[in-house]
C-alpha cells in the first residue's frame, strides 16, 4: 500500500488588504506575488482541500466553516470600489469541517459551526496568488478571542493528521502589524528584530523549545510595538501546533512599506 504523503503547513503573510487588485500596491508586493505563485509547485503533493487560519477570524470560541460555497468578506475599508467587487469563487468543504469538528472533540477542544462564513482577505489574498483557478475547496477555522498562545498551539496539535490526509493547513496574517508603523522608517529595524525572534524559535529542532518561545513571544524584542494586538500573530502558533515535529524554516521575506513580513514553512 502507497503511504499517505504528508503535506507541510504554512504560515503567510498576506500583506495588506486587497493589494493585488490594485496596481500601485500590486507593484510593491512583488516578491510576496512572485514567491506565493511558485509556492505550490514545491508541495509533494496538489492539496484535496486547504484550511485556513486566517488572522481576521475570532470567535468567542473556536469556528469552522461550513458553507458549500462560501461568500466574499471585504473587511477592508478606503480602497478602490472594484476591490469590493473581487471573487475568490473556491467551493467549501462541509465534510472537511466535519473532520476538523472531530479532531478537535478528541481533544476535548469545543468548536462552533459558521455556514454564513465567507473568504476575508487574508483568506482570498494569498488562495487566489497560489491557486488562481480556485479549483480546492477552502474551509476556514477561526481564532478564539482569548488569543491564548498555549491554547491555539494545541489547537493546532489536534489538527496535525490532517496533513497526512490530503489537507494543507495555512495559517494566514503578518510577522508585523502595527497600523500606525507602517510606511515609517523607524518601524524597520523592530520588524527585523522581532522577526529574527520568530525565525530562530520556528527553526529550532526541539518542538518544545519552539513552541515555549512562540508562547513566550512578548520577550521578543519590540514584541508589543510589533504587534499591539496579536491577531496576525496568533495563526503563527496553530500552525506551530500543527507542524509537531517538522522544523520551521523562512521561505521568503518580502520589505514593504518600510517593514519586513516573513513567510514561513514547516515540513
Amino acid at each position: 500500500m502507497k503511504p499517505n504523503i504528508k503535506l507541510p503547513v504554512l504560515f503567510i503573510s498576506h500583506g495588506g488588504g486587497p493589494w493585488p487588485y490594485i496596481e500601485d500596491m500590486r507593484q510593491r508586493f512583488a516578491v510576496t506575488e512572485a514567491e506565493l505563485a511558485k509556492l505550490p509547485a514545491s508541495l509533494p503533493a496538489k492539496p484535496k482541500a486547504i484550511l485556513v487560519i486566517t488572522g481576521h477570524w475570532e470567535e468567542p470560541q473556536f469556528t469552522v466553516s461550513t458553507a458549500q460555497q462560501p461568500p466574499m468578506e471585504y473587511d477592508y475599508f478606503g480602497f478602490p470600489e472594484h476591490t469590493y467587487h473581487v471573487q475568490y469563487p473556491a467551493a467549501g468543504s462541509p465534510a472537511l469541517a466535519k473532520r476538523v469538528g472531530e479532531l478537535l472533540a478528541l481533544s476535548g477542544v469545543k468548536v462552533l459551526e459558521d455556514e454564513q462564513r465567507g473568504f476575508d482577505h487574508g483568506v482570498f489574498v494569498p488562495m487566489m496568488l497560489m491557486y488562481p483557478h480556485a479549483d480546492i475547496p477552502v474551509v476556514m477555522l477561526s481564532m478564539k478571542t482569548t488569543y491564548d498562545p498555549l491554547e491555539h498551539i494545541k489547537l493546532g496539535e489536534a489538527l496535525a493528521p490532517l496533513r497526512e490526509e490530503g489537507v494543507l493547513i495555512v495559517g494566514s496574517g503578518l510577522t508585523y502589524h502595527n497600523m500606525r508603523g507602517f510606511g515609517r522608517p523607524v518601524s524597520f529595524e523592530p520588524s527585523v528584530q522581532f522577526e529574527q525572534y520568530l525565525y530562530e524559535a520556528i527553526a529550532n529542532s526541539s518542538p518544545q523549545q519552539r513552541n515555549k518561545a512562540l508562547a513566550d513571544w512578548e520577550q521578543a524584542p519590540f514584541a508589543r510595538l510589533v504587534h499591539p494586538r496579536e491577531d496576525h500573530l496568533i495563526p503563527l502558533m496553530v500552525v506551530a501546533g500543527a507542524a509537531a515535529d517538522s522544523v520551521g524554516e523562512r521561505i521568503f521575506t518580502d520589505t514593504v512599506f518600510d517593514v519586513v513580513m516573513a513567510s514561513y514553512r514547516f515540513g
